[in-house]
């Protein structure tokens, strides 16, 4: 059965098993054995490419576990590397940009950044670089060595007595070449490269996983500092409101008990924003720690880049949609298990010779149906999610447009209070709170706009990506 396998355990265990038979096959040569062993190693092949020609028949609806791999290799061997997020700046050309003044952090070279200064990052990077120089053929001829050096030393001990054929060190060359021989069909098959490539798969798609949860604190970090502005304000506001009822208080027009209630609220509203002042601190710490920066939780950030009307223009769902899919590693490894369950029900098969009378080979059929559609599930729960961020996207887009109409309005009604002001029509605080309304309309359009950008920051993931969270 096929298993999926992280980089590091698949390196570990190529280079102890290559160890191992290297050192049984050490100054040997291939005996007769060893060639028969291969022949009947071709014979088995043969008669189980027959044997799954029919269940090829039998297994009707089954969906091919590398379709999807390999479009995604296809497109990247188009475009030659890996690609960025659009939403972020590109690899190569981020790298001639001047570095961030001290102390500070800008949305476009964050990804950069990540990758050069992340501790996990770069410790992924080295697991990648360790799968990837494995040769294959130098590791195919080291097999093929290994297995006829066994086979050399099972020969000698079974020229030997009917107790050197039967002792343990008998027995434990027929296991390891038996191990070797399994390893040496997997390569010869492509097994071993399929199972690196899924490795750096992975683990290509745990440091985008990463970056893309970089970007997203910092985009939740700027929707935050532009919360704690709102809050300021606020306070500023009842500040003047505690100093009105002091004022009152003393002239007789307000109870202790209405001071005191004002009071009372400007304390809980202090409260709340040394609150979120705390987490803005924490969270701006957790990112210095994604960008390998030092731990001060007062790293400053640049403003949040504006999606413009031609990005929007340019998305396309059913487009995107495929090549999300074919580059989505999430469903890569949903392909993947179904491959794992269509073998799993073959060897039932076989060992009861697909009987619909054995109670093994039907419960079989019943998980490997399951199996079938829970992959199909996978499929569309990722389609659904992938529609729905297109569609939030068109959504932000809508809401800043009447942010920004609303900013108008208040725009207007700002400039109607000042002139009264001006004409002693009304008091100062009055003007400052029709300040603090226009302010707060400004506000809306920022966060509007802060969110149009992570959701569609969040679709170029998808479709350059195909991560979907």
């Amino acid at each position: 059965m096929r298993r999926r396998i992280i980089a590091l355990g698949l390196a570990l265990a190529l280079t102890l098993s290559l160890g191992a038979a290297t050192a049984l096959a050490e100054d040997q040569t291939a005996p007769e054995t060893a060639q028969q062993d291969a022949a009947d190693g071709e014979t088995a092949a043969q008669a189980q490419e027959e044997t799954e020609g029919q269940e090829e028949t039998e297994g009707q609806g089954e969906t091919d576990a590398q379709e999807t791999a390999d479009a995604a290799d296809g497109q990247e061997a188009e475009s030659g590397a890996e690609a960025a997020s659009p939403a972020g700046p590109d690899g190569e050309t981020a790298a001639d940009e001047p570095p961030d003044p001290a102390g500070t952090v800008r949305f476009e070279s964050l990804e950069r950044r990540m990758r050069a200064s992340n501790l996990t990052l770069l410790s992924l990077e080295e697991s990648i670089a360790s799968v990837e120089s494995v040769d294959y053929e130098e590791m195919y001829d080291d097999l093929k060595d290994s297995l006829n050096g066994i086979a050399h030393l099972q020969w000698i001990l079974h020229q030997g007595d009917e107790e050197g054929r039967s002792s343990f060190q008998y027995a434990q060359l027929e296991q390891a070449y038996e191990s070797a021989r399994d390893r040496f069909e997997d390569l010869k098959d492509g097994k071993l490269q399929e199972d690196s490539a899924g490795a750096v798969r992975q683990l290509r798609d745990a440091q985008d996983q990463m970056v893309m949860a970089g970007e997203s604190l910092y985009t939740a970090l700027a929707a935050m500092e532009l919360q704690e502005a709102g809050l300021q304000r606020q306070l500023d506001a009842m500040d003047r409101t505690v100093e009105e009822m002091e004022l009152r208080y003393t002239l007789g027009q307000v109870s202790s008990l209405q001071l005191e209630q004002t009071k009372a609220g400007r304390a809980s509203l202090q409260s709340g924003l040394e609150t979120l002042r705390m987490n803005i601190r924490t969270y701006k710490t957790q990112l210095e720690l994604l960008l390998g920066a030092e731990l001060t939780g007062e790293i400053a950030l640049g403003p949040v880049p504006q999606v413009e009307q031609a990005q929007l223009d340019a998305m396309d769902l059913e487009q995107d949609l495929e090549t999300a899919k074919a580059r989505s590693y999430e469903l890569y490894a949903a392909d993947q298990t179904l491959e794992d369950a269509r073998e799993a029900y073959r060897d039932v098969g076989r060992e009861t010779n697909y009987s619909e009378h054995n109670y093994q080979f039907v419960s079989a059929q019943h998980t490997w149906q399951a199996a079938q559609y829970t992959h199909d599930a996978a499929f569309q729960d990722y389609e659904l999610r992938m529609r729905t961020l297109y569609a939030q996207v068109g959504d932000y887009r809508q809401i800043l447009s009447a942010a920004q109409v609303s900013l108008e309005s208040e725009r207007a009604a700002y400039a109607a209070e000042e002139l009264r002001y001006q004409q002693g029509k009304i008091s100062r605080n009055a003007l400052l709170t029709a300040q603090d309304d226009l302010r707060a309309a400004e506000d809306a359009v920022e966060s509007a706009a802060i969110d149009l950008f992570s959701a569609y920051n969040t679709y170029c993931w998808a479709v350059e990506h195909g991560i979907l969270n």
